[in-house]
């Protein structure tokens, strides 16, 4: 007799569960919790981007749109980009259902069983996952760690990055670590790609939180600013980031426009579309708010810049300012097991930072801490983590 089980495909089984959200739930419930573990900012959307999803769905804008979102948003997303980095056509953007979807489509746009990725790590879990959902390979090329920070050896990427190589993932500036990808070095890396035919899937969710730019620079390096249309080049972007609307789940990728109708068919048969009200107050984000990125980048760094203090002031912490993004990665002296150290944290002195391991077995050793917040709230946190580590 054959016993049928509930049990999903060996390929998702296999996939790696949020170690973040284990560290979360171990706090769950409790109000005394200070809670830096997600990639969240301490402040709400700003009420002229509400107000407008507000109205949209007062107005009764609740049905479905098109595929690849309201040609208002597409028409604003090419517009905005196009101030960022050389000129883009609305024949390159699709809206999608937030920053994530954008990466899931894109990767089952491109990718497929047994197909090799290259991804660069520390990383996000989600970006180092994904491909393994559709069947295929991931090799990790690391960040290096030393007296600067956080440092790439570009040779030891190039040769990852073999004929037999389908897509490689680049996240920068890049969560967890804040390092952010040169201008030269992506050069080299495109010039590359071209060469053996291989896709570059930028993450460029954080591109507006780069705190080394010149005054005129309003954006971190990207691939973008160097490739052609046609190029292998996917880019995808969230509203979560630099618009404080994380809760809102929307995204856009920019692709080459011969890829766009593809991406069209994955969205019908992902989520159809983006609601329509959503995609109204998106549209006022990236038209109206500049103000808004500005206010973020200055706050941000304040508080990277205070953060880091008191870090580097903790005996056994080495942490460094990052040039981008929104999180301190600090290693831990004689911290072997970044996992049970946070729920640690979490028990005795009510203080939520995410693990290194949650971030691939490279990150083992550093803590996460997102220090999207008011200086008060890193004050007390860095305060209980002081006392934590006075005890241990």
């Amino acid at each position: 007799m054959i016993h049928l089980t509930a049990d999903a495909r060996d390929t998702v089984r296999a996939l790696r569960a949020s170690k973040i959200r284990e560290v979360a739930n171990a706090g769950l419930g409790r109000q005394d919790v200070l809670t830096f573990w997600f990639g969240e900012p301490d402040e709400v959307t700003p009420a002229f981007i509400r107000q407008a999803g507000i109205d949209a769905f007062n107005a009764g804008e609740t049905f479905y749109t098109h595929n690849l979102g309201i040609p208002e948003l597409r028409e604003a997303i090419a517009s905005y980009v196009s101030r960022l980095h050389p000129p883009v056509g609305i024949d390159r953007v699709a809206v999608t259902n937030s920053g994530m979807s954008a990466l899931m489509l894109t990767t089952q746009a491109l990718i497929g069983p047994g197909d090799r990725v290259v991804a660069v790590t520390p990383l996000w879990p989600n970006l180092v996952e994904i491909p393994k959902i559709v069947g295929a390979n991931v090799e990790c090329v690391q960040l290096q760690f030393g007296p600067s920070g956080w440092t790439l050896d570009l040779d030891l990427l190039l040769r990852a990055l073999t004929p037999a190589t389908r897509a490689v993932t680049i996240n920068s500036p890049n969560n967890p670590t804040g390092w952010t990808l040169g201008v030269d070095e992506q050069r080299v890396i495109l010039a590359h790609c071209r060469r053996h035919g291989i896709w570059i899937v930028a993450d460029d969710a954080y591109e507006r939180l780069f705190y080394e730019s010149a005054p005129a620079q309003l954006a971190a390096a990207s691939f973008l600013d160097l490739c052609e249309p046609e190029d292998r080049v996917v880019s995808t972007n969230t509203f979560s980031k630099s618009w404080l609307m994380t809760g809102w789940r929307l995204g856009w990728i920019l692709a080459p426009p011969a890829l766009v109708p593809d991406l069209a068919k994955l969205l019908e048969y992902n989520t159809s579309c983006a609601p329509v009200f959503v995609q109204r107050a998106g549209v006022i984000a990236v038209t109206k708010g500049e103000a808004v990125v500005a206010h973020t980048l200055a706050r941000y760094r304040l508080a990277r810049d205070y953060l880091t203090a008191r870090l580097q002031a903790m005996p056994g912490i080495e942490a460094f300012a990052a040039p981008g993004a929104m999180y301190a990665f600090f290693r831990v002296a004689g911290m072997t097991d970044s996992l049970a150290f946070c729920k640690k944290l979490v028990a005795e002195v009510g203080l939520g930072l995410a693990p290194g391991i949650a971030f691939g077995p490279e990150g083992e050793g550093f803590v996460r801490w997102c220090f999207a917040s008011s200086e008060k709230r890193l004050a007390d946190g860095a305060d209980r983590l002081q006392g934590f580590l006075a005890r241990a």
